[in-house]
């Protein structure tokens, strides 16, 4: 039986998180393309040894960065912008918007690369988006262009993400395999304390890159997603004004901005109309909801009266403690929200490295 090496290009890697699920699933993951360079900075600092692009997609070719020799197995990766797909965003959720179009980029690489296996991943709205224009778009092209796709919805929280995250995979294979997807990994959801009872006790406002950690690890998850780290880094949070402290302490925990007095909430021109991701307090003893924009949406630690930290953040999309984001806390609340859960990630990729 052949030895296959699994050869992983990366297409909006982001900050990386499906990079590392790809790595811990075997793949060698060689070219990495991302477009903001806070971002891409962060990816070079915790994968020194992959090629990173730090150029817009659509200028991008790849011949000649990523060589591949008889036994070796091309996996072409990513997850184009999906803000213009979210159910939240209805003003841009359109084919005016040019970000909608950027997986025409992705298909033109894959023609140009021929991988052996693509991987596209987007928010599920993108089945919804136009009457499912563009999903539909995407598996047609795929089959002119020799693959044979499959797609599921799959719920993060399934594969022992500590996170309530759907997001839509589609897969296709040039070899004429009709892609299985993997069986749920965790019998019952990672909640949010043994996500982060681990982590050091932070207030709003708080600015440490290291801190010793609380605790020693309490669970499994823990244990996993701790690996060798020391320390606990990137303890960042987003500093609060009086009011909205007082207001947070109105807040249980699985409860919204609706708890908060009106008296509290005079700023807003209608608070009314407000969404019910605003001012969420997370629940201790379930999975988090969506890590997405969270300093925006103000997402609340259950038993502090403050945002999440960055390393808290990442903990709930499963990054491993010895990944360190870069830039300021903008930019890391960013990379970490717009990140596609490695734990997630790799389950995808143990299955393919399996045909």
């Amino acid at each position: 039986m052949k030895n296959f090496n699994f050869i992983g290009i990366d297409l909006f890697s982001g900050a990386g998180g499906m990079s590392v699920g790809a790595m811990a699933a075997g793949v060698d993951v060689k070219v990495a393309i991302e477009i903001d360079k806070h971002t891409a900075i962060t990816y070079q600092a915790n994968h020194p040894n992959i090629t990173v692009l730090n150029e817009d997609v659509r200028k991008v070719k790849i011949n000649g960065l990523c060589r591949t020799g008889k036994n070796d197995v091309k996996i072409l990766f990513g997850g184009p912008p999906c803000q213009g797909f979210s159910s939240s965003n209805q003003k841009t959720r359109n084919k005016r918007n040019e970000n909608n179009w950027l997986f025409k980029e992705y298909l033109r690489l894959a023609k140009e690369q021929k991988p052996d296996w693509v991987i596209v991943e987007n928010v599920k709205g993108i089945i919804e988006t136009e009457n499912g224009f563009f999903f539909e778009t995407i598996i047609k092209a795929l089959k002119k262009l020799g693959y044979t796709s499959n797609y599921a919805i799959l719920n993060a929280a399934d594969y022992g993400v500590p996170q309530i995250r759907n997001r839509v995979f589609i897969i296709g294979s040039l070899h004429g395999v009709k892609y299985e997807f993997p069986e749920t990994t965790t019998k019952r959801h990672i909640t949010v304390t043994e996500a982060i009872s681990d982590l050091p006790n932070l207030k709003s406002g708080a600015n440490y890159h290291e801190l010793d950690y609380k605790s020693e690890t309490k669970n499994k998850y823990q244990v996993s997603i701790r690996k060798k780290s020391k320390k606990a880094v990137n303890n960042f949070v987003t500093g609060n004004s009086d009011l909205v402290l007082k207001r947070y302490k109105h807040i249980p925990q699985g409860g919204n901005w609706q708890d908060i007095p009106g008296k509290l909430m005079k700023n807003y021109a209608d608070f009314t109309r407000c969404h019910t991701g605003i001012y969420h307090r997370l629940k201790a003893d379930k999975p988090s909801v969506v890590i997405g924009n969270y300093r925006k949406n103000m997402l609340i630690h259950p038993a502090e009266d403050r945002g999440l930290s960055v390393r808290e953040a990442a903990r709930l999309q499963s990054f491993p403690d010895t990944f360190h984001f870069y830039g300021s806390i903008g930019f890391q609340q960013q990379q970490v929200g717009n990140s596609v859960p490695p734990l997630l990630a790799k389950a995808i990729f143990d299955k393919i490295l399996k045909y």
